[in-house]
């Protein structure tokens, strides 16, 4: 770029940070009506203008600093926020990224149509300069908003993995000082953490003396499974409860014996029934089997 050019270049940023500061109140009354804004901060409209008067604000920061292009430019720094919230309350409603990207870059045509508005006749060169600054500035913002609104979906799907996993994971209270929790599919480490920590809670909350591990909907055991059912049997026992694994299957019983893993410490039975049977009698709890026959009269 020639000295020139990159003075007018240089000149048109300048002019851009000056055009956004005065314009601030039009623009931002403009943006408020635009769907990428208008369905956010239902609120009130006094909400969304002041949503778009902090764009706008990070915008003329940007432009004064002369870095059009930078996503990672300080003044975006002050937006970041409201365009998180934007982003993620566009992607709950089902908009992609693509779309929200999409919405973003009709922003530029009511700032532009301002910045037209200002000067009479053809456009001068300076004029044609300060409308491609504006272009480029408002195509960076396109991105910082592509940007937030991934992150946003990235966290949207991290927390929804978590309640799948937490509700996948219920703690039953099968009876005084018994607690239970039924394990279906596969054991991770990041479901693993969620079995301790709720299996502890519940310890603590319901004074529980046995906690049963019902692993008959897991599919299959290996040694890393084997060693997250011995952690959390280990802090169980820290917090005064004794733990039960039950649901060993003759299949899962053969794999954990080829492995050589050594569940000699922890409490095994076959089956749910028989790890609450077990913890029964520890309790002092004698159960009674009804016999069939005719009822006494």
């Amino acid at each position: 770029m020639q000295v020139s050019e990159r003075a007018a270049a240089e000149s048109a940023t300048r002019e851009l940070g000056a055009f956004l500061e005065r314009r601030r109140e039009q623009i931002a009354q403009r943006w408020a009506d635009t769907p990428l804004f208008r369905t956010v901060f239902t609120v009130s409209r006094d909400e969304a203008v002041d949503a778009c008067k902090t764009v706008v604000d990070a915008l003329s920061e940007v432009a004064s600093s002369g870095r059009l292009e930078d996503v990672a430019a300080p003044g975006f720094d002050s937006a970041r926020e409201q365009l998180g919230r934007m982003a993620a309350s566009r992607s709950r409603a089902g908009f992609s990224p693509a779309q929200i990207a999409e919405e973003a870059a009709g922003l530029r045509v009511a700032a532009a149509e301002l910045l037209r508005g200002e000067s009479s006749g053809p456009p001068a060169p300076e004029a044609q300069d300060l409308l491609l600054a504006l272009t480029v500035l408002m195509g960076t913002l396109r991105l910082v908003i592509m940007e937030t609104t991934v992150s946003a979906g990235e966290e949207l799907m991290a927390r929804q993995r978590q309640q799948l996993i937490e509700v996948a994971t219920p703690v039953i209270n099968l009876w005084e000082g018994i607690v239970a929790v039924p394990l279906i599919g596969t054991l991770d480490s990041a479901r693993s953490q969620v079995v301790m920590e709720s299996l502890l809670e519940a310890i603590v909350e319901q004074r529980a003396r046995y906690a049963i591990l019902d692993i008959t909907g897991v599919p299959t055991v290996d040694s890393l499974v084997a060693q997250h059912l011995m952690n959390t049997v280990a802090a169980a026992r820290l917090m005064g409860a004794e733990c039960i694994v039950s649901g060993i299957r003759p299949a899962i019983a053969q794999t954990i014996v080829y492995l050589g893993i050594d569940l000699s410490s922890i409490v095994t039975r076959s089956s749910l029934s028989d790890a609450l049977a077990y913890a029964l009698d520890r309790q002092g709890v004698e159960i009674s089997h009804r016999t069939a026959g005719v009822n006494p009269r």
